[in-house]
């Protein structure tokens, strides 16, 4: 069975963007952003929230961009062809290889589950995680720890009143001091 993922980059005190909405601290070395590159790789479907999918538009054009690094043009060349769900209230149409989702987040997760196919499916943003999480549907949390504290905004954990035990299956240490932390969800 394919696993479900949620994976950010996340501030020291746990946030994803910070008070303002802004999350440039999270500009990654060479090395960091590989590793998206690596992952996206394993990805087979992803599921994004309204606001996330909004800020990745920029790579359906992106490769137009003649100031765009190889790891760049990389990186667009396996986002644009990546089935995508957006969930959203407020959209009526999506651009590229997205899909608006036509039911309940843990309806897509069965029906994608259930379907033929390779790779994980990766959940991103916040509300869409915290919704995920709270109908246990997330398998793996991977998060890229950047060295700043933005004292709020939007947390990359879900505010649950359980307890969720994690196995940690991975860490890795960047020179720019990002630590990326890879969790397998224990049953």
């Amino acid at each position: 069975m394919r696993s479900v993922t949620y994976s950010m980059n996340v501030s020291l005190d746990g946030y994803i963007v910070g008070p303002n909405g802004d999350f440039n601290w999270t500009a990654p070395d060479e090395k960091v952003f590989r590793s998206w590159i690596d992952e996206i790789r394993e990805v087979g479907v992803h599921l994004l929230g309204r606001r996330l999918y909004e800020t990745m538009l920029y790579w359906e054009t992106a490769d137009e961009d003649p100031s765009l690094d190889d790891s760049k043009l990389e990186w667009a060349g396996l986002w644009n062809p990546l089935p995508k769900v957006v969930f959203s209230n407020t959209l009526s149409a999506v651009q590229g290889s997205a899909r608006l989702a036509s039911g309940s987040l843990a309806e897509e997760v069965e029906r994608l589950r259930a379907e033929p196919g390779e790779g994980d499916i990766a959940i991103g943003g916040a509300t869409l995680a915290a919704e995920a999480a709270a109908s246990d549907l997330i398998d793996e949390y991977r998060a890229r720890v950047y060295p700043v504290l933005v004292g709020g905004g939007i947390p990359f954990f879900p505010q649950h009143e359980r307890q969720v035990d994690l196995e940690l299956v991975e860490t890795r240490i960047f020179d720019s001091g990002v630590v990326y932390l890879r969790y397998r969800v224990s049953h």
